[in-house]
């Protein structure tokens, strides 16, 4: 066995707070690379197109604007870059700290982000962070900045909607005439019964993309709406092989797998409903009404149920198409065999990244 070392990227001159910037610097892959393994670039613009959007919903109480936060960000790149083979290696270039008044320290840093792809090609590139904190958090406030940054300026990842709010200025705006106009269109199509985007993607994929102009293409089936009406495992699952010869990509898959687990539980419970033998007549209240049911316990189909749709959504959000053999690997049974506890243990450890 051959073990081939990562090369360690050219260190560029170090900047100065506040002054010029290095620019970017591109570190080939090493000697006896297959030549097929996807480059650095290549792997970018592919994460570039499964990245997921980032709403701006983090508000500044103080200054009255909204913001999109680092840990959004870093979610939306978690799965991509898993995917494609995408790491980042962060080091400080330069790091400036001065104190301002009594207790408040200000800081001045220079990030310094290796890119590597899975060839071990390498494009490193450095951003600027700027942060003041009363305590002992400015360096790291100045790290999460940059770190965004990078993210938001390199993958470019867009905005859930149209935001009217800039994280840039100081005072919230009123929205324009054209976004006005842009959610009254948006409003019209929908009631026209015009099928919205099925994914949050950055850009359509193939399952999502309209012909070409002048191709012809029959009306795309509507396997949810097949899945809300079958009546049997059997035609669920003929009804999912079908989208899957058509193409259908991982969050719709999972789509249809929360309705088959929703129709499950369901019917578990509604079987064990029937199952409970009638015990006298229906209560009623001292004004004489009569009084409702009481609600049954939850049964552990119904509880499995639940976090199996729980599950598939957290696996659809993150990226894994192969939750069904990784659940398998790790506990020794399929999804549809196990109780709540494991399938919300699993869940977890996928909205964490992966950790316990």
């Amino acid at each position: 066995m051959t073990v081939t070392a990562l090369p360690l990227p050219h260190t560029p001159a170090v900047p100065m707070p506040g002054g010029p910037v290095a620019s970017p610097i591109y570190q080939p892959a090493p000697a006896g690379t297959p030549e097929g393994t996807p480059r650095v670039f290549a792997a970018i613009a592919a994460v570039m197109r499964d990245v997921m959007p980032v709403a701006k919903d983090k508000e500044n109480q103080q200054q009255r604007y909204k913001f999109r936060g680092v840990d959004d960000a870093m979610s939306a790149m978690a799965g991509p870059m898993r995917a494609h083979g995408l790491f980042i290696l962060p080091s400080i270039a330069a790091h400036q700290a001065e104190r301002r008044g009594e207790k408040m320290t200000h800081v001045n840093i220079t990030m310094r982000y290796h890119v590597y792809g899975p060839a071990g090609d390498c494009l490193t590139a450095e951003v600027p962070g700027e942060a003041s904190d009363f305590a002992d958090k400015a360096t790291n406030k100045a790290q999460s900045a940059a770190l965004k940054y990078l993210l938001f300026t390199l993958f470019m990842i867009p905005v859930d909607g149209r935001s009217i709010d800039d994280g840039d200025r100081d005072h919230p705006v009123e929205p324009t005439p054209e976004h006005r106009a842009e959610r009254q269109q948006r409003g019209q199509s929908q009631q026209r019964g015009q099928q919205p985007r099925r994914s949050n993607r950055a850009e359509p994929g193939p399952w999502e993309q309209t012909p070409a102009q002048g191709q012809q293409q029959g009306p795309r089936t509507d396997y949810l709406a097949h899945a809300e009406r079958a009546n049997s495992p059997e035609q669920f699952d003929k009804i999912r092989a079908a989208a899957v010869r058509a193409g259908a990509p991982a969050d719709y898959l999972a789509e249809l797998d929360a309705v088959a687990a929703r129709k499950r539980g369901a019917a578990q419970g509604q079987q064990q409903a029937t199952q409970q033998p009638q015990q006298g007549a229906p209560q009623t209240t001292p004004q004489g009404e009569q009084a409702p049911p009481p609600s049954a316990p939850k049964t552990p189909e119904a509880a499995a149920a639940q976090a199996e749709t729980a599950l598939r959504v957290a696996a659809s959000r993150a990226n894994l198409p192969t939750l069904d053999a990784d659940f398998e690997r790790v506990y020794g049974l399929p999804i549809a065999q196990a109780p709540a506890a494991q399938l919300d243990a699993f869940r977890a450890m996928i909205e964490n990244g992966g950790t316990k």
